[in-house]
């Protein structure tokens, strides 16, 4: 009898799963891989918000570990064998399922490239160099910051040689980045939008340039934090399910459905740091919530990188946050907050000095329309350092020449030059930035279509209701995570593919009306 037994389970193991079984195995693999993931984000987390500064050495070693661990998972034999029984089944899955499979094939294809020797390496550079350039940036010292820069070039070409052969050499970081996208693509794209811009840049110039005295004061930093974080949670961000902390440079995190946190920095003598940057961050956590609770624990559980992601970012900070009909609503509130700074001061100039244009230097203060400029310079050091036709000893000089030729100034010092971003500190170059322009663009065309559905979205507005244009972005971009891909979306939630022609539009009404100039 118990040779029989024996012999049955034999017979059951050889015997083939089913569909549903080796379904049900891709997605505790894929489970397991999703939280190795979400446990190295929270390490990250920490590290840049409450870790003590002595933790960063056992912190680079920690994180490095579980992403060694998350890739060898991601990696493993087994896990490529069951999508390949999987896909020539595919037509008999539900749409989510199939998304799920393909969303599975292309990080496989794209995680067997790279060795885990790699990836453990990677992130330990990463992390030290992070708590470097913390130091190092207010110290205004790239000397120290330039052999990590080196390194973390050396890194980056490395990765690109994973996935030769390509047209251009960023082109594989671009594309992980923004699926589909390329360095030619972006020139081109970039191209296009400079000529658009420069004219509307240079006739605001031309004019007096807006009084943003108003926001220059003294504010408390418990109170700027408290407002930041009510208007975060009345535009649709789940306290619940969320939290808001202090760090160097703001960012959002997710650690599941149930636990999307946002960061924020405060500058006691300048509102809008703070008030933007909250709203800015949440607007990635409104996405990462709305996502179908059903892909949780998958890949298709998050939201799409990078201009996606930064399409509703910059949409809820941009085109909510800086509109007249949000200030209409909120600003008497502000004034109730901040009685002594802002209780005679008019709503027409709060709403002029917080749309101010003006050449700045940092990209994360830049106005609406020069905005894109920052962006588009830091995309050609990239690509011109990915080239090695750009030395890192001599990145501070060329972004001076670079900003002064750009945008009209430049930096006295490296602080407020390359050092002001973290991205090249603390990930790769190549891929780094494109995803802010691509949002912008991308956040027009949303907004234009969700208030062609929606006509009183603006009004709603104006009384601080948010749940026309929250219910239609999580209809149309939330809810799919990442079981579209970028295009698909924008195709369906627009009518059209990806253009310019909202974005363009909404910038030449908005400050052709706050500078009185001529129509376009």
């Amino acid at each position: 009898m118990a040779e029989v037994t024996a012999q049955m389970a034999i017979e059951r193991r050889s015997k083939p799963l089913s569909l549903e079984a080796n379904f049900a195995e891709l997605k505790r693999r894929l489970s397991e891989i999703y939280d190795l993931n979400a446990a190295k984000a929270v390490l990250t987390w920490d590290e840049a918000t409450y870790m003590p500064r002595g933790g960063a050495v056992a912190r680079g070693r920690q994180a490095a570990l579980l992403k060694r661990l998350e890739h060898e998972r991601a990696v493993d034999p087994a896990l490529g064998r069951l999508i390949d029984l999987l896909e020539p089944q595919a037509d008999k899955l539900s749409a989510a399922a199939a998304s799920l499979l393909r969303i599975a094939r292309r990080d496989f294809e794209r995680a067997i490239k790279v060795p885990a020797e790699y990836v453990a390496r990677v992130n330990a550079h990463s992390s030290a160099s992070y708590n470097a350039w913390v130091l190092a940036r207010p110290a205004n010292d790239f000397a120290t910051m330039a052999p990590f820069l080196e390194k973390t070039l050396e890194l980056s070409r490395e990765y690109a040689a994973f996935f030769t052969p390509y047209e251009h050499i960023a082109d594989p970081m671009i594309d992980e980045a923004d699926e589909g996208m390329t360095a030619a693509k972006l020139q081109c794209l970039f191209a296009a939008l400079r000529d658009e811009l420069t004219p509307l840049v240079r006739a605001i110039c031309a004019q007096p340039p807006a009084d943003d005295a108003c926001l220059r004061r003294a504010f408390g930093e418990a109170e700027q934090i408290g407002f930041g974080l009510s208007i975060a949670a009345q535009m649709g961000y789940d306290l619940e399910r969320g939290r808001l902390d202090k760090t160097r440079h703001p960012f959002c995190t997710r650690f599941a459905k149930g636990d999307v946190r946002i960061t924020t920095r405060v500058n006691a003598d300048h509102i809008g740091d703070a008030l933007f940057s909250t709203v800015h961050e949440a607007g990635h956590a409104m996405y990462e919530q709305g996502v179908d609770p059903a892909f949780e624990g998958t890949p298709l559980g998050k939201g799409i990188l990078s201009g996606m992601h930064e399409s509703q970012s910059r949409l809820w900070e941009n085109l909510v946050a800086r509109s007249r009909p949000f200030w209409e609503h909120y600003y008497p509130r502000l004034q109730e907050t901040f009685p002594g700074q802002l209780a005679a001061e008019p709503l027409e100039s709060f709403y002029s000095a917080i749309n101010k244009v003006e050449p700045s230097l940092i990209r994360t203060d830049a106005d609406e329309v020069t905005y894109n400029i920052h962006v588009m310079l830091r995309v050609d050091l990239e690509l011109k350092l990915l080239e090695g036709t750009l030395r890192v000893k001599d990145l501070p000089e060329a972004w001076r020449a670079g900003m002064q030729a750009d945008i009209g100034v430049a930096p006295s010092d490296d602080r407020d030059g390359c050092l002001q971003d973290v991205h090249w500190f603390f990930d790769r170059i190549g891929g780094e930035f494109q995803g802010y322009t691509i949002g912008n663009i991308l956040s027009a065309q949303f907004f234009a279509a969700a208030t062609k559905a929606n006509p009183d979205i603006a009004s709603e507005i104006a009384r601080g209701r948010f749940d026309a244009l929250l219910g239609w972005l999580t209809d149309n971009i939330y809810r799919h995570g990442r079981a579209l891909k970028p295009d698909e979306i924008v195709m369906r939630a627009t009518g059209s593919p990806m253009t310019m022609a909202p974005y363009l539009a909404y910038l030449r009404t908005k400050y052709g009306e706050l500078y009185r100039l001529p129509a376009h």
